[in-house]
Order: structure tokens, then C-alpha cells, then sequence
């Protein structure tokens, strides 16, 4: 039997995996959201969200899927690690990404951008739905690749952008993007996430575990756990998602009712001890 069952959980509440049903909607989070379905409906171009690993950006961007990926109107497409060394690369992924089929064996960067623009055109003009294209982890992105997203952005009518560009990524994509004056000038919407306060990280935890089935008037976690755990994640959701899922495990392991200070502090104690910083490293993008 899993854990969580023991709890009275009918699954696991604290997966790092960014599950869209799990999407706590702190007021930054509700705001960034709501303001990109703003830019979205309006069309307006490129929306940047920015803010450092671990405060949701990815269950961020699953959850605006999860909201339009399914609306008649819109073509909703992702790019998840944009790593691409050359233009070709790039407009070739874009392609498939797009789901397009080419008429020649060997195109050219032209015959690409061309395929591309023909596709917004259609779909933006013709079939008056709405094209977006959302990539995370933009930080990886170099400076040809941004020259083609500022390419793409060019294409428009009178009235609004054929594309919606949604960029997700690090902080440190802030100063590249700066020193883009061509591509920064054309940013419709820039929000930073930053992490939790206590108060937030204490509803995230209940949110979490009622999404998880959990029933019980008994609470799992002490308030002081709360006060705890909110300390040492310093509010990023995803470490206190890994700090509040070895709570769990702790308590069914020691036959404990609720997760306590004691229990919390024990496992800060082991984290110090091992090393958070190189298990941050490995699941940086999990989340």
C-alpha cells in the first residue's frame, strides 16, 4: 500500500510533477494567469513570465494548457526545452511543432519562415482562431533563436498579432531579454512570480491534500509545521512540496497522527546535512 493511502489520501499530494489539478492559485499565480488570458483574448503579442526555479512557471504553463488547449478557437502549441543551436533547427522544430508539412526535401530557412507565416496567416486570418505558442525555459534560448520569435511577431493585420507568444523562463533571461531592445520593445506583458508568504504556503499545503482526497477534521499538519516549512522553502512551491512529501512518508514510518515541528525539524536537520543544493540541481525543471 503507497503512503498516502495510509493517510486517507486517494493519491499523492506532493508530486513535483506539474500536475495542472494541483495549480495553487496564490494572488501572483492567479494574476499571471490572468493577465496572459487578457493578452491572449486580445492578441496583443508576447507575454514574458519570469521568476526563479521552483515557483511553479512550468504547473503554471500545464494550467493555461489545460484551460485553452481544448477551446474550439484556439491552436494551443508548446516548445519545453528550446535548446536549438541554428535558425534551421529552430523554424524545423517550429514546423513540426506546428504540425506542418513540407513541399520540398532540402527547404531553406526562407522556404520555413515562409510555411510558417502561410500557417498564421491561414488559421489567424482565414479561420479567425487564435494561434499559441508557449515555450518554457526560455533562458536557453540564444540570440538567433530570439531573432526568429521577433520575426514571427512581425506578422500581423491592422488589428492584432497573427502569433501569441508566451515566454516562461529563469530570472537570468531578464538581461538578455533587456539587451533585446528589438524584442523588448515588443513585450506586451512582463509579470515576475516570486514565492509564497507563510499564509499562502499553509493554504498551498491544505489545497494540496484535499485535491488528494484527504477528508479527515483531524489536520495533518501542526501549525508550527506550517511555520516550519514556510522558514526553510523560503515559499518556493516546489521545495515545499518536496519538504511537506518526506513529512508525510515521516509520520506513516513512525506510526505519528499529524506532521509536528519535531517532525519538520528532523528533516531540515537531514537536508542541511546532505546537501538540499544538489538535490534542487537534479529536479530543477520538474516543476
Amino acid at each position: 500500500m503507497s503512503y498516502y493511502k495510509v493517510l486517507g489520501l486517494e493519491k499523492e499530494p506532493f508530486s513535483t510533477s506539474p500536475d495542472p489539478a494541483f495549480f495553487f492559485e496564490s494572488l501572483e499565480h492567479k494574476t499571471a494567469l490572468t493577465n496572459i488570458l487578457i493578452e491572449i483574448r486580445l492578441r496583443r503579442g508576447l507575454s514574458v513570465i519570469l521568476g526563479d526555479v521552483g515557483t511553479g512557471k512550468t504547473t503554471l504553463s500545464r494550467k493555461l494548457f489545460q484551460m485553452l488547449g481544448s477551446r474550439e478557437n484556439i491552436d494551443f502549441f508548446m516548445i519545453l526545452d528550446p535548446n536549438y543551436e541554428t535558425e534551421f533547427l529552430f523554424l524545423m522544430s517550429l514546423v513540426k511543432t506546428l504540425g506542418l508539412e513540407l513541399n520540398k526535401d532540402d527547404p531553406t530557412v526562407l522556404d520555413l519562415r515562409e510555411e510558417i507565416k502561410r500557417f498564421l496567416f491561414q488559421r489567424g486570418v482565414n479561420e479567425k482562431r487564435t494561434v499559441v505558442l508557449l515555450i518554457d525555459e526560455v533562458q536557453k534560448l540564444n540570440a538567433v533563436s530570439l531573432e526568429v520569435l521577433r520575426i514571427l511577431l512581425n506578422y500581423e493585420t491592422n488589428e492584432f498579432k497573427l502569433l501569441q507568444l508566451v515566454l516562461l523562463g529563469q530570472m537570468e533571461f531578464l538581461p538578455t531579454l533587456v539587451e533585446t531592445r528589438n524584442l523588448m520593445d515588443r513585450v506586451s506583458l512582463k509579470y515576475t512570480l516570486g514565492p509564497l508568504n507563510e499564509e499562502e504556503t499553509r493554504k498551498m499545503i491544505e489545497f494540496r491534500i484535499a485535491k488528494a482526497g484527504y477528508q479527515s477534521a483531524e489536520k495533518l499538519f501542526s501549525d508550527r509545521a506550517y511555520t516550519e516549512i514556510h522558514k526553510y522553502t523560503r515559499g518556493y512551491p516546489r521545495r515545499i512540496s518536496m519538504l511537506c512529501h518526506k513529512a508525510l512518508k515521516s509520520i506513516v514510518m513512525g506510526n505519528k497522527l499529524f506532521v509536528d515541528e519535531k517532525t519538520v525539524q528532523h528533516i531540515i536537520n537531514s537536508e542541511v546535512k546532505l546537501g538540499w543544493q544538489k538535490e534542487d540541481q537534479l529536479l530543477k525543471n520538474n516543476y
